[in-house]
């Protein structure tokens, strides 16, 4: 297989599972849903599939919004984070970095991101740190796991391969 098609492969097989398990573990703060898993799968696919983590990023978000398990403030939170999470683990290949980089991207420039949104929409924007510190926490705890993930498959040798 050629390596287009294992990173086509591959990005689709993320995506399915980040709608899938978005689905499930979705956590509803006012007009945002947090959701780890989207960070999760961002770390995986940034290390696994390269810049293809960010086509990855926008397609799980329009189906996760198209489905009602996410939202417009989706867009700016994963796909920062899985550009940042490719980008310093490209040219670090560090997996700790790509974790950072998610928790970076996501958490602080796509938490700071979404307050001109707020402003667009014309939304409160008294809610705006619960929403940020919401974007921070979740991309903590999916980038989390999916750096024990990553150092697992890194274990046993299942990294390269991959």
């Amino acid at each position: 297989m050629n390596k287009l098609t294992k990173n086509m492969s591959l990005t689709a097989v993320l995506v399915a599972l980040n709608v899938v398990l978005g689905t499930f573990i979705s956590i509803p703060l006012g007009v945002i849903r947090a959701a780890p898993m989207q960070h999760l799968i961002n770390v995986l696919g940034a290390v696994l599939t390269g810049p293809w983590v960010i086509v990855q990023a926008l397609i799980s978000s329009t189906i996760r919004i198209l489905m009602g398990t996410g939202t417009v403030f989706s867009y700016p939170g994963s796909v920062i984070g899985a550009a940042l999470a490719y980008v310093l683990y490209h040219y670090s290949k560090k997996l700790p970095l790509a974790a950072v980089g998610e928790v970076i991207g996501t958490g602080v420039i796509g938490a700071l991101s979404i307050y001109p949104l707020m402003l667009i929409l014309d939304l409160d924007t008294n809610i705006y740190m619960v929403m940020a510190l919401a974007f921070l926490v979740s991309s903590i705890f999916g980038a989390s796991v999916s750096y024990f993930i990553l150092l697992q498959l890194e274990k046993r040798g299942l990294l390269k391969r991959l």
